[in-house]
C-alpha cells in the first residue's frame, strides 16, 4: 500500500459533466491505498481461503426482482460487445448483455481465466464482492474524497492525474480505449483489461487510478456535489453519503436498488464518447450490478479502520 499524505483538495470538476459539478474544498486525513486494483491473482486467493461466492455466480432472488425475466434470474454478468458498422454509437442497447455464467472467474462467460490474466484487474465485482474482500484483508473501501484525492496525485485541480494534457508529448497516461468507440478500436487484439502498472505511476506511486477497471467506493450515489462551504474554519472532513434511498434511480421508479459511486474511467473510455478518464469524473452503479469493466481497490486508515469515516451527507 501507499501512504496518502492527506490535506485540502478542490473536489469535483465544473468543466466536464454535470454530476461532477460543483467544485468544492474537502479534507481528507492521511490514509494508505492498495497501490493497483486487486487482481485477479489476489482475489482468488481470497476465494481459496474463504470459499467465497461472487454475487455473479449467485442466482438473484426472484423475490427482489418481481415481473423480472425469467432467463435474467440465473447466475451471470453483463458483458460488453464491441458492435460492427458505423452506427455503433445510435445503437448503445446492443453493446452489452447479460451472458449467463459470466464472472470473474469467467470474464467472457466461457472460459477460466489463466496465468495471463492474473496480473489484471478483476473484473465483475459487484459492491458486496469488493466490500467482503476488504473485510478479509483487514481494509476497506474509500470514500469517494479519498479516492479522488488519492488520484490526483498532489495535482490539485488538473484535468487528469498527470496534468491538464491528455496526452502528453503524445505519450498515452493510461488504459483507455483506443480508436473510436465503440465498433472501431485501434491497435490488434480484442478490447479488454491490461496488467496493472503497464503506465505511469501517479504522484503518489498508484497504477491504474484512470482507466482499465471503474473502481468502487463505498458512498451512495447523489446527482451533484454538496456546494463549496464558504468559511476556512468549515471545510468538510472526508464528507459521506450514507443515505441509499437517495441513490435510486429515479427513471427507474419500481426499482428499489442503491447505486453506489464508480470512479476512474475503464478501458472502454474514449475522447469520442465517455471523457470519464479523469479523477473528478464519477459513475453510478447499482450495489447488485456486476460487469466486464468494474473492481475496486482498498483503503487502511491509520485507526486501523477501512469502513466508513467522517461526517455524513443526507
Amino acid at each position: 500500500m501507499a501512504w496518502i499524505p492527506g490535506g485540502v483538495f478542490r473536489m469535483g470538476s465544473d468543466r466536464h459533466y454535470p454530476e461532477e459539478a460543483p467544485v468544492h474544498r474537502v479534507r481528507v486525513d492521511g490514509f494508505w491505498m492498495d497501490r493497483s486494483p486487486v487482481t485477479n491473482r489476489e482475489f482468488s486467493a481470497f476465494v481459496r481461503a474463504t470459499g467465497y461466492r461472487s454475487v455473479a455466480e449467485t442466482a438473484p432472488d426472484p423475490a427482489l426482482y418481481p415481473g423480472a425475466d425469467p432467463r435474467m434470474l440465473q447466475p451471470g454478468s453483463i458483458v460488453f460487445q464491441a458492435p460492427s458498422g458505423r452506427d455503433g454509437l445510435r445503437a448503445a442497447e446492443s453493446w452489452w448483455r447479460f451472458v449467463p455464467g459470466a464472472s470473474w472467474r469467467r470474464p467472457k462467460g466461457r472460459e477460466e481465466i489463466g496465468t495471463a490474466l492474473m496480473e489484471h484487474p478483476v473484473v465483475h465485482i459487484a459492491h458486496a464482492d469488493a466490500a467482503a474482500y476488504a473485510a478479509w484483508a483487514g481494509k476497506g473501501l474509500p470514500s469517494e474524497a479519498e479516492w479522488e484525492f488519492a488520484a490526483r496525485g498532489g495535482l490539485d485541480g488538473a484535468d487528469y492525474a498527470w496534468g491538464n494534457e491528455f496526452l502528453p508529448d503524445g505519450r498515452r497516461m493510461a488504459h483507455v480505449w483506443e480508436g473510436e468507440f465503440p465498433a472501431k478500436r485501434a491497435g490488434t487484439g480484442e478490447h479488454g483489461t491490461a496488467v496493472v502498472g503497464s503506465y505511469p505511476a501517479n504522484g503518489y506511486g498508484l497504477v491504474d487510478m484512470i482507466g482499465n477497471a471503474w473502481e468502487w467506493t463505498d458512498d451512495f450515489w447523489t446527482g451533484r456535489h454538496a456546494p463549496e462551504v464558504s468559511k476556512p474554519c468549515c471545510v468538510p472532513a472526508n464528507p459521506r453519503v450514507t443515505d441509499a434511498a437517495s441513490s435510486y434511480d429515479r427513471h427507474q421508479p419500481a426499482v428499489r436498488i442503491a447505486r453506489k459511486v464508480l470512479k476512474g474511467g475503464s478501458h472502454l473510455c474514449a475522447p469520442n464518447y465517455c471523457r470519464r478518464y479523469r479523477p473528478a469524473a464519477r459513475h453510478a452503479q447499482m450495489i447488485d450490478s456486476a460487469t466486464t469493466h468494474v473492481g475496486f481497490r482498498c483503503v487502511l486508515r491509520p485507526d486501523g479502520s477501512g469502513g466508513a469515516a467522517g461526517g455524513a451527507l443526507a
